[in-house]
């Protein structure tokens, strides 16, 4: 009897220390954004190179003030947008995810996408390959390399 007992209840308690194991499904430090990457590098600074206007966006993960923060300034113009957030793991690919009040839009950024984020929103970031980073919101979407240090 007990050995059927320890059969049918050791896969359950498998699985839970599995779960309580598992990597975060959000980040809101850098350190955890590396947690949940599975320490991977991952670089924090990425340029825009599909853009066809030749003044590339920039995008800066940062930590500031214990929470991540994204910047992402337009070359030659400024401050397109940054906010602070969170960015979670949805399946492959991953969202940075904020408010209205947590949202900044600078003055290099247009009217469509100031109406499109001005509640809050989201930028969904897909790898495409180790070195190209799609981004893209509901409005606008761009394809970026890392940059060196």
């Amino acid at each position: 009897m007990r050995r059927i007992f320890i059969l049918f209840y050791l896969p359950l308690l498998l699985a839970l220390n599995g779960e309580t194991q598992a990597a975060p499904t959000c980040a809101a430090t850098v350190g955890e954004l590396g947690v949940m990457l599975g320490n991977q590098i991952f670089p924090l600074k990425w340029e825009e190179t599909s853009m066809d206007d030749g003044k590339p966006l920039v995008m800066s993960i940062v930590e500031n003030n214990g929470s991540l923060f994204m910047e992402f300034t337009k070359t030659g113009e400024g401050l397109w947008a940054e906010s602070r957030g969170v960015i979670c793991k949805t399946g492959t690919d991953f969202e940075a995810r904020f408010t209205g009040e947590q949202i900044r839009l600078g003055p290099a950024a247009g009217w469509i996408l100031r109406q499109a984020l001005k509640n809050g929103g989201k930028f969904k970031l897909t790898k495409l390959g180790s070195d190209q980073l799609r981004i893209a919101t509901s409005s606008w979407s761009g394809i970026f390399s890392p940059i060196s240090k």
